[in-house]
């Protein structure tokens, strides 16, 4: 065969073979989803994760189209480590999505082996950004993170804070405010947020390291919650009247961003529908309505900012642990 010829043939089955794979993508797209989708959670029931997974699963399922079914997997334990694990795990074929959550997705890995980084993921969009609080029960003598601090001092051992796991968002805050206020209080690590509000209820620990959202939900669902204070930059629209850790002199700003993710290697034509289903569940004002109404504070991230974001918060928490490693003693 002549050489010219021989390219002009490889050429055009080169296109063929391009042309069916991407047919073959399209195909794929089109029919899917074609069965459920899984969507993990990796901590338990009645979070703030499961409680916006469920509430969100609908519009998911909307704007997907198709035959889409959207059932939540609960996978709690070490610190969401067990749920991140399955999630980068499965099969990249779009049905195994999941929520993934900071700092505990940027921590764990810097702690400890693990199966898994905020790099084995396709990413889909972040939903929500939940600034962390401490909370006391509403007949707690405690009123400011100054009380907190003095109570630790004065009763060595007894000021208990109970937190999402070693490593989680609110340990980092609890060591966090150690630091900035020269005290040592004492870490009761549970498998999530609605664990946590069933110890302070219960008046088994002093104070409830609980995300803004959360809290404001079990305030609602009639938990008598008081704020010492929240870690966002600015006060929050729903709480104007409690001061931020900083207002009150303790440099300590934190907040948990969940977003949702699948293994990585999707196909292209899956990553894009669902990447497209994220945004358009976000902007529903159906969506919106019920976001306030659990007290969800929203902040859409398409996936390119969603990794910058990731990516520099990965690079302070290795700082951090380099100046003051955050495993218990």
């Amino acid at each position: 065969m002549h050489h010219r010829t021989k390219r002009r043939t490889l050429r055009a089955l080169t296109a063929l073979l391009a042309a069916t794979a991407l047919y073959a993508g399209a195909a794929q797209a089109a029919g899917y989803p074609e069965r459920p989708i899984n969507l993990i959670v990796s901590y338990g029931p009645g979070g703030g994760t499961d409680l916006v997974a469920r509430m969100m699963a609908p519009f998911l399922q909307k704007y997907l189209g198709g035959d889409a079914r959207i059932v939540v997997l609960n996978r709690p334990g070490a610190g969401g480590a067990i749920g991140f694990t399955e999630l980068a795990r499965a099969q990249p074929d779009g049905y195994t999505i999941g929520f993934i959550n900071t700092p505990n997705l940027l921590t764990i890995p810097i702690e400890r082996k693990s199966g898994f980084s905020w790099q084995s993921y396709d990413l889909l969009g972040n939903l929500i950004d939940d600034p962390g609080a401490f909370t006391v029960l509403q007949d707690s003598p405690l009123k400011t993170l100054s009380d907190l601090s003095a109570y630790a001092r004065q009763n060595p051992g007894k000021a208990t804070v109970g937190t999402t796991g070693t490593g989680s968002d609110d340990h980092l805050a609890m060591l966090r405010f150690e630091r900035a206020s020269g005290t040592t209080l004492s870490h009761i690590p549970y498998k999530g947020a609605g664990e946590v509000r069933g110890a302070l209820a219960g008046g088994e620990i002093t104070t409830g390291a609980i995300n803004v959202g959360e809290a404001l939900q079990y305030q609602k669902g009639g938990t008598p919650l008081r704020f010492l204070g929240q870690m966002g930059k600015a006060r929050a629209a729903e709480l104007p009247d409690v001061p931020t850790f900083k207002e009150q002199g303790y440099d300590v700003e934190l907040a948990s961003l969940r977003g949702l993710a699948a293994p990585k290697g999707l196909p292209e034509a899956v990553r894009a529908k669902l990447v497209d289903a994220v945004k358009r569940t976000v902007d529903d004002p159906g969506f919106q309505a019920k976001a306030r109404d659990m007290y969800a504070p929203l902040r859409y991230l398409p996936p390119a900012a969603y990794a910058q974001e990731l990516a520099a918060g990965e690079a302070e928490f290795r700082k951090l642990w380099q100046a003051a490693p955050w495993l218990d003693k």
